[in-house]
Formats: C-alpha cells, structure tokens, sequence
C-alpha cells in the first residue's frame, strides 16, 4: 500500500485511495494528489504530475539559488509560513522572541507494518495498517521533523501526524503545530461544519468556499457544543450518492481548530490541529513533542460514501473491537423519572419495572453522592450519600444486579463544588485565576487536570466506589467550560500556562486509562453536558456518547444527521424520554419516540411506572423486537435516502447488511392533500433477489433499487381506511428481509 519511488515520490494507495507527495527542489515536500484510486503509476505519469515549470507572477523567489522557483504558488504537505509562503503555515517556533522560520529538509523515511492501541493517547490503531515516516532536518536550528501517515485497507482514510525534536541546547518554544495539511488545487467546493449550541448540537452547516479564510475552532477547552473537529469540502451538486468529498477529522478532545484557506490562484489548504491561538509548547534539549492524529476522507459517492468510510474507520480503527463483538446494553435512566428526589426504594421500584420490560441496565444519574440535592453541591466529594442509602451504594447495586441487570453510576469527575472538602483543602487545585474576579459556571469549578495530583485524588475516590458497588457502567459527565485558564501547578512547576489546555486533556485521557487498565470491561458513556465532547478523541474511551441533553426525537433527527456525517449510528446513544419534553415541551407519540431512538444504542429516560397498561406493552413489544435487531440497528451499515436540507420536513434513512435492512420514515409537520405515491430508492440490494417487506408484500431488489419503496400513505382527509401515518410527527419503520423463493 505505500510505494516510495526513486526515494523522490512517496505513493499511499489501496483500491479506495490514492494519496502521492513528492520532493520539491528545495528538498521539501509537495502535495500532488489526493484522490480515487490511479493503480500503478509509471516513470512517465510521475513526470507528469510533479512537472510544474511556472512561477505565478507577483511571487517572491525562495532563494536565490534555485531558479525561478517559489513556494507561493505549491501544495505542500507541511508549510512554513512567511518563507515565500504567505497562507497560514502549519508550524511556528520561537527562540526568546525570536520567530525561527524553520527549513525542514528530507533526511529519510521508514516503513513499518500495523498500530498497536495503547490507552495513553487517543489513536488510530490496526493491524491492517502500513506506516510512513518521513524524517526532515533542519541543520542550521539543529531541529527533527517527523510526519507520519497510516493507510488501512479497504478504506479512503489517511492518517497523519506531526513530532518535532529538538536537537539543539537551547530551549525553544512551539505557538503552532498542525496534525495535518491538505493542499487541494480548486476552490469550487462548499465548506461544511457542524455547528450548533447546547441542546441543538452538530447541525449541517454549508457555505461556499471564497478568498480566504474559512474555519471551526473551540477555544473552550472541549471540542465543544458549538463546533465539531470535523469538516468537509463539497461538492457544489453533491448529493447522497454522488459527488467529491475531501473531509478531515481530529483524534482530540481539546481546543481545535479546523480550517480551509483559498488563495488568490483558488487554491484551498485545509488545516486541522491543536488551536494555536491558546497553545505554546516548551521544549527543551531532546525533548519531543506530537501532535494529535488527525484523518483524511475522500469520497467521490456523495454523502453516503462519506459515512461509509468515517463510520468503519470509527468502528475499525477508533472504538475498541470489542464494543463491536458485545450487545450495548439497553438502559434505563433514573434522571428524568426522579432528578435529586430519590432514595433506594423509589429507585428499586423503578429498576424492577424496567426489568419487567426487557431493560438490561440501570444508570443512577446524579445525586448519589454527598450531599448532592442540586446541582450546586458536593462535586468532588465521591462519597454515597447514607441518607439516600442508608445501607450503601453496593447494597442497591447488589439488588440491581440480583434482578439480572448490570449498574451503571453518573460522574461528573473533572469538576469540584464550593462546599466539599476538595476545594477548601487543595485551594490550588482549581483552575482558577490569581486575581480577584473569576467566572462561576452551573455553581462549580473545573479541577486543574494538568495536575498528576488531582487526577490521582479523583481516581482513588473512583475507584473505591466502582470496585465496591461493582459498577458495569459509567455514564462521565462534564457540565462546565473553562474560563481563565491557569494552572496554579504549572506555575509551580516553571512551566507556561500555554501548556495548560493540552495538558488538561492529556490529564482527562489519564484518568479514562487509569480507570480502563483497572476495570477493562467497564462501558464508559461520554457526556459533557449532553454533545458538547462528542469527538474521536473521547471516542478512543467510550464507544458510545450521549449526543445532546435534548432528548426530543424531533430536534434529534437533525442533530443524528449531522453527527452521523462523521461518526457510526453505534456512538450514538438514543434515548427515549418523557412526554411533554424537558427540553421544547413538545409532545410526540411513544411510537414515534422509539421509532427514532432505536437506531443506535437504545435507552429509556422516563418514569415507568406512571405509564399505562398500554404504553408499558408498546415497550415491552419494542424492546423484544430491538434486541432481535440490535446487531443490525447499532452497526448496520447506514444509509441517508433523502436529500439533507436544513428545511425539510422528511426525513428516511437506513441501516443493511447482507440479507436484510430496516428503514426508518420520519415526516415533522403534516401537510394537507400531498401526492399519495412517493417512493425512496432503497441500496445494497440484490437486483434478482426476492425481499419480503413487513411480512406482507414481496418485491425484488431491482424494483426496490430503481423504482424505490412507497412511501406510508398519509392522512388526507378522504383516505381513513388506508391511510398509515397521520397528524404531526409520523413515523414508519419498514423491515426487509431476503426470503428464498423455494421457500
């Protein structure tokens, strides 16, 4: 899958991608291509492709001594700004306040074979891989350069990163290191994000690209609610099955910045990394510092083909394999049944009518510790409150898991209330500020997570209660963003409190693979007030992530659309809540909420015991019908069918494998006196293939391809008797299966 040719082109390929770079005169590193699949490449296609005999005019030579020759007008792999480049660069050294301007040469490179996981770092990872490293020197500032890339079978993914050494005894200063470059030669592309707030989090965004400077980037010290690290490049006509894409993502759960500049020639340079705006790095001699892995996607089949490359990198090479071989268990969450009014009793009532129903798991939500009545107390004091359990936490727990049900137990870990003993004794453990003013958020404060210190405190208070409660499930809150960052350890230390938002993340992976070494079977759920962290990095830990605190299924079929551009219906926590919503106060049918919520991991946020006879038996049905499905509801390979549009009123997807799909219908408002026969091309289906629909109808899958599945019949004031759907909120799941006509 790697070639290197004439130790000149460097050529990552599979039957998915190509992806070429060459030398430049300079001994630097051109970018020539990035795209669908060239198979062997002779001599003279080489030539051809690297040939670039022009100099745009306007331009500053880069030296003096190869002729006619600037890096204004060249995609490259890793650009320097300011040294005949003037576009952003992805690397920026100082010496004192000296800016470097750093010339990385090529040394040599190194191929190896396969990624081993390891839990300190968020990575990709498989044994599928082939590695390249490409070393560069810069002599005369006695620096290393090492860029890294990863090609995995079968898929259009690259993965890159960055490390730099130094070499020379004098301290330097990193202000910017970006994972990845990529250096297209056309502007005729839409830039697409998925952007948001709180509760309506990862919505489909697009605009066209122009000169300048387009971007997504938090500064909040989390991937954040209000932008993803993920981003796309579109084209203009794209549409669900059709179209290029060229897409990068970020194995990082930090501030991030993610960006396309187009220069004056319509060249588009995407960036994506660590956000140099709050970010500098002190290295010392032989010292060495990597950035995080960011990914490349390309697809040339629309949308669809876009999630069908970042959903199988996700689940191959990000999640751990074995969340792909174990059911996700089906939940019950005590939150919205009972918030801090609880005690045993109530919640046991609670778990064994969730028995009753099919359900596998309780999570106790927040309250459980402390004396934690409100949300503005008792953070850091992970200690079982005795009122609310008088007998202990490990005695609810072993009645839970008496009814045949594993536990699960809310934590909120990186934060710290006002009234615990944590902030009164260990004032400095606070990320705080040494002034007199400083922000309040949710009544709580965020712990210095760049602090070994602290990360031990909160681990060994962990611990003790998940070991003693025997906790299969954690559900890992974290509610507040940091404000003036300072790191009173850093200080100590001698270090800049530039350092501070790397390393708070890096503390946050500690402790998710403190926890994981101790208990490796333990199902981490990510949370940050809802999707506010809901990126490759946090999914490293948790297979799974609790997508918005709006649990309403109307507003979460745009929030699942836009999250499901990046990353698997099986990352996706679904849950099906009460009625009117906490959120909009909207109120829709319980068959509309699980004919939602039962795409991904599957899970019920209400008080069951205030249900009826009848909804409880609606339940119980779904739940026997999901857990007979759930292999294909939470990993089935996921199709969009109709045409996203920030507008629209329907909505149809899919999830397949080889001999069956479930395909989900969902229409927001109702509309008088539509046309009665829509249909919804369907995919993956065999065209001489016979296909029994909802055990009624059978169909073969050219009709079902080309000529699509009817649409359910809407209400239209003089169709009772055969209308299907009806009012506002409709929803219609159609189940195919492939049948043997012998049969």
């Amino acid at each position: 899958m790697i070639d290197v040719i004439d130790n000149k082109y460097f050529y990552l390929h599979n039957k998915e991608v190509s992806y070429l770079f060459d030398l430049l005169p300079n001994q630097q590193l051109e970018h020539l291509y990035y795209g669908e699949d060239l198979g062997e490449l002779s001599g003279e296609d080489l030539d051809y492709i690297s040939l670039h005999p022009n100099k745009a005019s306007g331009t500053v030579k880069y030296s003096k001594k190869i002729k006619n020759f600037t890096l204004a007008d060249r995609m490259q792999e890793f650009p320097t700004y300011g040294t005949s480049d003037f576009r952003e660069g992805a690397i920026s050294i100082e010496y004192q306040d000296e800016y470097l301007y750093p010339d990385f040469k090529y040394d040599h490179f190194k191929i190896t074979t396969g990624k081993r996981r390891s839990l300190d770092f968020p990575a990709s990872y498989g044994k599928d891989s082939e590695n390249l490293t490409i070393y560069l020197i810069d002599s005369e500032r006695q620096l290393e350069l090492q860029l890294s890339y990863s090609i995995f079978e079968n898929l259009s993914a690259i993965v890159r990163k960055a490390t730099i050494i130094n070499r020379s005894k004098r301290d330097i200063k990193i202000t910017n290191l970006q994972s990845a470059v990529l250096d297209l030669p056309s502007d005729n592309y839409d830039f697409l994000q998925l952007s948001g707030a709180w509760i309506k989090e990862r919505h489909i965004v697009r605009r066209p690209l122009t000169q300048g400077i387009a971007k997504a980037e938090s500064l909040r010290g989390a991937s954040s609610h209000q932008e993803n690290p993920f981003i796309a490049l579109v084209d203009k006509d794209v549409t669900n099955d059709n179209g290029n894409i060229y897409a990068s993502n970020l194995i990082y759960s930090g501030n991030f910045i993610s960006q396309v500049e187009v220069d004056e020639w319509g060249q588009s340079r995407l960036m994506t990394g660590i956000n140099p705006a709050t970010f500098t790095w002190k290295l010392s001699q032989n010292q060495v510092f990597s950035t995080p892995e960011a990914v490349l996607f390309y697809s040339n089949q629309g949308f669809n083909g876009l999630m069908k490359q970042t959903h199988n990198f996700v689940k191959k090479h990000i999640i751990d394999q074995k969340w792909q071989k174990q059911d996700r268990p089906i939940v019950v969450n005590n939150w919205e049944a009972t918030y801090f009014d609880f005690n045993e009793a109530k919640l046991l009532n609670l778990a064994k009518e969730a028995k009753n129903l099919g359900i596998e798991c309780f999570v106790l939500d927040d309250g459980w510790f402390g004396t934690r009545n409100s949300d503005n107390s008792s953070l850091g004091n992970w200690t079982v409150d005795k009122k609310k359990f008088p007998r202990g936490l490990d005695h609810f727990s072993t009645q839970v898991h008496k009814l045949g049900m594993k536990f699960g137990l809310w934590f909120e870990p990186e934060m710290v209330s006002a009234d615990t003993d944590l902030y009164k004794f260990h004032p400095d453990w606070v990320v705080r500020h040494p002034y007199g003013r400083f922000s309040v958020g949710r009544s709580q404060y965020v712990l210095d997570f760049a602090n070994p210190e602290v990360i031990n405190n909160i681990y060994n208070q962990m611990e003790k209660v998940i070991e003693k409660a025997h906790v299969d499930y954690i559900k890992w809150d974290m509610n507040r963003n940091i404000t003036e960052a300072y790191s009173p350890y850093l200080k100590k230390i001698g270090l800049g409190q530039g350092e501070f938002f790397h390393r708070y993340i890096q503390g946050v992976y500690k402790l998710y693979a403190k926890l994981l070494t101790r208990f490796p079977n333990l199902l981490i759920e990510g949370c940050a007030s809802g999707g506010g962290r809901f990126d490759l990095g946090i999914l490293f830990y948790s297979p799974q992530i609790w997508p918005s605190d709006d649990s309403d299924a109307v507003e979460r079929l745009d929030i699942m659309s836009g999250t499901l551009l990046a990353y698997p219906l099986s990352t996706f926590s679904n849950h099906v809540s009460q009625v009117p919503n906490d959120q909009v106060k909207r109120i829709t049918s319980l068959k509309f909420r699980q004919n939602l919520d039962c795409f991904g991991p599957l899970g019920y946020e209400l008080d069951l015991n205030k249900l009826s006879l009848e909804e409880k038996i609606q339940i119980k049905d779904e739940i026997k019908w999901y857990k007979k499905n759930r292999k294909l509801l939470v990993n089935g390979n996921f199709d969009q069918l109709l045409k996203f549009d920030p507008s629209q009123n329907t909505y149809a997807w899919s999830v397949s494998d080889n001999n069956s799909q479930i395909i989900g219908f969902y229409r927001k408002l109702a509309r008088p006196n539509e046309t009665l026969d829509q249909y919804l091309p369907l995919k993956h289906l065999k065209f001489q293939q016979q296909y029994l629909i909802n055990q009624t109808q059978i169909v073969s899958g050219k009709v079902l391809q080309s000529f699509g599945l009817r649409e359910p019949y809407q209400f239209n004031a003089s169709n009772p008797n055969t209308a299907q759907v009806s009012g506002d909120f409709q929803s219609y799941l159609y189940q195919i299966k492939a049948i043997d006509r012998k049969n």
